[in-house]
């Protein structure tokens, strides 16, 4: 029996070959194929990978003519095949397409789809950013419908981006929305979401320590996915089971701990995932470490740590816990050794993702500027020429600026983690570029410091949130991991590509050292830390000194400034110090809000905006009387 999806690619063959088939044949032909990928995407196989392959290449051959909603739903099925079959990358570039086309299609419930599908696979090749952006537009779209579940599911897909990003209220938020959207509905849909959603609450309130929030959620969660039916249900109520497993051990309640570590090794031996019996392990191991079986179970999780090993996506989960078991056992030797070896695979899965949609970002910026033979080109260069200095100034300095784009809002999503307005970068940047105009540098160069000194912390995103997040005073040897993101940052800038990197780099690896040589990593002192380090560390000492940080508390903008003019000759430079105690005192004078006056680039960031637009959503919803009445 001949094969569906071979025959609509041979269609589409003998169409390219064509090249003046009429649309309805286009259309038709598009339909045959999309329909008969539908099922493969279920069971991805060797064979239906190179049949998808192949759909990739003629779908983009395909002339023009053919930008109807049957190739829109063609081009989803190839994205939501690369989902499905763990191969995100391979998924970007055809849902993008896909959204572009059911924008101008105006096909709202199937461009729900694909934003959600984009943001998914944003979020799966680590751009997390990029998939807050994605989702927030799904919101939007989900509000236009109208319908709950809609909203319920981009609510859902949010909160597993803000667990990754360890964003853990908005976590929590997405599933108090998802709550209120799905009382009083029978929907087995909704039913499920809201499951799902209260496992993802269970899972932050265990990273915060909310123990009684994250047992009252783990319960709803294993009682709303009652009987999962599917390879995903299954999986979803067995990370249920563990988070409820984890809880109940915090608390001392080992009995019903078992009893529920019991159920997770049930459904994840149902569910046929390698991840869920990696997750099922991780609860077992941890039983028996909290029931003073020690070896046994550090032993079983030290099993389970080599398979997560060759699963990747489960690493940083099996690593944090076997931290925290050589920990109670008192093992601070061997815990440390797990702990850097999280640090190295945070590290390495960071850093290739930035780079990796750093270049995608680049090329598509390539792509979008027209080739310098084009009569567009030499009348734009034509154009330029004949127009005035200033306006060149300012097509240069967006050209720079979308240049480091994504670099910014990465090290802005890292920054989140510890500062909940992520307006930390922004403002650091703003008051280094005011104190370099002190010094009387030329405008091109202040514009390129504050672009620069905005990427001061992005190599926190090396950072586990074990370590940054981590309460209390931290033992000597996680402080010099802490301290390691500064060599990170600079790393990653270093292979960026991005014109005037060097003076970025600079500031990401130097900003932490001191004018008497006792920072760090190097141990500088005086004129050899780069001048751009020495102002942007007064910025950013000053931001994190007037703001709620996870350890301390704000001071008020005289007694920042007292507490800065002390390190005057010891932290930082004595010259920039008298500069910078004029400077913000008249700063302040002039502009009565000098938060939102150093802070407004933030305002105009389109991630920071989407970011914004849910969070508002988010707690004007959860705000309303219907939702306080419900609230757990």
């Amino acid at each position: 029996m001949p094969d569906p999806a071979v025959e609509a690619l041979r269609s589409i063959e003998a169409i390219l070959v064509a090249t003046s088939a009429p649309v309805e044949e286009v259309e038709r032909a598009l339909t045959e194929l999309g329909q008969a990928l539908d099922p493969r995407i279920r069971v991805p196989s060797p064979q239906s990978a190179v049949v998808f392959e192949r759909a990739v290449g003629l779908v983009g051959e395909l002339p023009p003519l053919a930008h109807g909603p049957a190739l829109a739903e063609c081009v989803l099925s190839i994205a939501r095949y690369a989902y499905v079959a763990a191969q995100p990358l391979k998924g970007l570039a055809p849902v993008q397409r896909a959204v572009e086309l059911l924008r101008g299609l105006r096909l709202r419930p199937l461009l729900l789809r694909a934003v959600l599908m984009r943001g998914q696979l944003l979020a799966d090749t680590g751009d997390l950013p990029g998939a807050i952006e994605a989702y927030s537009e799904a919101l939007e779209i989900a509000l236009e419908l109208g319908d709950p579940a809609d909203e319920a599911g981009v609510y859902i897909d949010l909160g597993c981006a803000f667990l990754y990003a360890g964003q853990f209220d908005n976590v929590i938020a997405c599933a108090e929305r998802v709550r209120v959207l799905s009382e009083g509905r029978g929907q087995l849909r909704l039913r499920t979401g809201r499951g799902i959603a209260m496992s993802n609450m269970a899972a932050a309130c265990l990273h915060q320590e909310d123990y009684s929030r994250g047992l009252r959620a783990a319960g709803e969660a294993v009682e709303l996915l009652d009987h999962p039916t599917t390879t995903n249900a299954r999986l979803c109520r067995a990370l249920a089971e563990v988070h409820y497993t984890r809880l109940l051990l915090e608390v001392d309640e080992p009995l019903a701990a078992r009893q529920h570590c019991e159920m997770a090794q049930r459904f994840a031996v149902e569910s046929g995932t390698e991840r869920a019996r990696v997750f099922a392990g991780i609860a077992e191991g941890l039983c028996e470490v909290y029931a003073g079986m020690t070896d046994t179970g550090i032993s079983r999780l030290a099993r389970v740590l080599e398979v997560a090993r060759e699963l990747k996506g489960c690493l940083p989960d099996v690593l944090a816990v076997m931290i925290k078991a050589n920990e109670m056992a008192g093992r601070s030797d061997v815990a440390l050794v797990y702990l850097r070896e999280l640090m190295m695979h945070t590290r390495n899965t960071q850093q290739e993702s930035t780079l990796l949609h750093h270049r995608l970002h680049l090329e598509q910026l390539e792509r979008r500027r027209p080739p310098l033979s084009s009569p567009e080109a030499l009348l734009a260069v034509r154009e330029l020429k004949l127009r005035d200095q200033l306006v060149q100034k300012v097509a240069h300095q967006e050209l720079m600026r979308s240049r480091v784009e994504v670099l910014e809002r990465l090290a802005v999503s890292a920054d989140l983690r510890t500062d909940p307005t992520g307006g930390h970068s922004y403002r650091v940047g703003k008051l280094a570029s005011l104190l370099a105009q002190e010094l009387g540098w030329d405008h091109e160069t202040v514009f390129a410091l504050e672009l620069a000194a905005r990427l001061h912390d992005i190599g926190e995103i090396g950072i586990p949130e074990q370590v940054l997040l981590k309460k209390g005073r931290w033992p000597e040897a996680e402080v010099e991991l802490a301290q390691s993101h500064a060599l990170i940052g600079a790393d990653i800038l270093a292979q960026s590509d991005v014109p005037h990197v060097k003076m970025a780099e600079d500031i990401a690896r130097f900003h932490h050292e001191r004018w008497d040589g006792a920072g760090y990593p190097f141990g500088l002192a005086y004129s050899a830390i780069p001048l751009a380090a020495r102002i942007t560390a007064l910025a950013d000492a000053f931001d994190e000194l007037t703001h709620d940080r996870p350890d301390e508390r704000a001071l008020s903008l005289q007694d920042a400034l007292h507490r800065i003019a002390f390190q005057r000759g010891k932290q930082f430079d004595p010259e920039l110090t008298d500069l910078f105690m004029t400077l913000v005192p008249r700063l302040q004078r002039d502009h009565h809000h000098l938060d939102a006056y150093l802070g407004q680039a933030a305002c105009e960031s389109p991630f920071m905006k989407a970011r914004q637009k849910i969070v508002s959503t988010l707690k004007g919803l959860n705000e309303s009387p219907r939702a306080n009445g419900k609230a757990v």
